[in-house]
């Protein structure tokens, strides 16, 4: 499969794993990668938020970087999650080419200074450290306006944006103002997927993969046939899962996601802080019903 063709699918975030000491314990990813795969999840992405990319070292990130494209094997395509500080982005942006990843995602900048036209340097920049690997713009905010947005897409070597803003409306003047060849995917997850579908973009990131890979394409398949009763039906039954996610101001987003992989068997270890660990009871109980109705346990 070609990237553009996955970037128009499924964009899995893979947790963090983490063992008993705090260390990064990639390994305990390769029965969730080879479940996600085998359901059909078309793009893996390592360092994305729900791989807890902020509270992670820059040599953790590499690190991931490696280990995941290591354990897809070139079963699909891996993208990789790049940003903050330049220096880090650009080392990320090194191991991620030489491990033969497919392309990487470039956060939002959350410097409190930043300037569009800085982006555009700062683009060119991991565009050169990564020898030009294909990138994804991940805007999670979209107040730089429609005509910032264009100039970032206009570098050379961007091929889509994952858009995380609950802004249709943009989305739309978004692909209206770029080139038609960038691929625009809904970042904000299977919830809001029917949303921006419906204004033009194709596929949709998830977190849900790492549990219930089998969901997600299900969703993604009734979306590319434009049977949305079928797709909001199949969200309506996974949106529990959604909703512990985005409590606690989304600081449960990775918690919610990896006590369900212990519930299941697949123990990644427990979330950083500054994001929630545990769930609280109240939380733990709605989630273990979730996965008890949906025979995951």
């Amino acid at each position: 499969m070609t990237l553009d063709t996955a970037l128009s699918g499924i964009s899995g975030i893979l947790v963090t794993p983490y063992d008993a000491a705090g260390k990064i314990a990639p390994a305990r990813l390769a029965p969730i990668i080879d479940r996600a795969l085998g359901a059909g999840m078309h793009l893996p992405v390592a360092n994305g938020n729900t791989g807890e990319f902020y509270s992670l070292t820059t040599d953790e990130a590499a690190t991931m970087a490696r280990e995941v494209v290591a354990m897809v094997a070139g079963r699909a395509p891996v993208l990789v999650g790049v940003g903050r500080g330049l220096h880090d982005a650009a080392t990320v942006a090194r191991a991620a080419a030489e491990a033969g990843a497919a392309g990487v995602m470039v956060h939002q900048l959350p410097d409190p200074f930043v300037a569009p036209r800085g982006i555009v340097d700062y683009l060119h920049a991991v565009n050169d450290a990564s020898g030009g690997l294909p990138m994804m713009l991940y805007l999670r905010n979209d107040a730089i306006g429609t005509r910032a947005i264009a100039d970032l897409c206009a570098v050379p070597n961007v091929r889509g944006v994952k858009w995380a803003t609950p802004n249709p409306l943009k989305l739309a003047e978004a692909i209206a103002a770029c080139d038609p060849s960038i691929t625009w995917v809904g970042g904000l997850a299977e919830i809001w997927a029917p949303v921006f579908y419906a204004v033009g973009a194709r596929g949709f990131t998830s977190g849900l993969v790492n549990v219930w890979p089998e969901r997600s394409m299900a969703i993604h398949a009734a979306l590319e046939a434009g049977d949305y009763q079928q797709a909001n039906r199949l969200i309506a039954g996974m949106r529990a899962f959604e909703e512990i996610r985005a409590e606690e101001m989304n600081g449960t987003n990775v918690t919610g996601v990896k006590a369900a992989l212990q519930a299941t068997g697949q123990d990644c270890g427990p979330a950083r802080p500054p994001a929630a660990w545990p769930l609280s009871d109240a939380q733990h109980a709605r989630m273990m019903r979730f996965l008890q109705d949906n025979k995951l346990i």
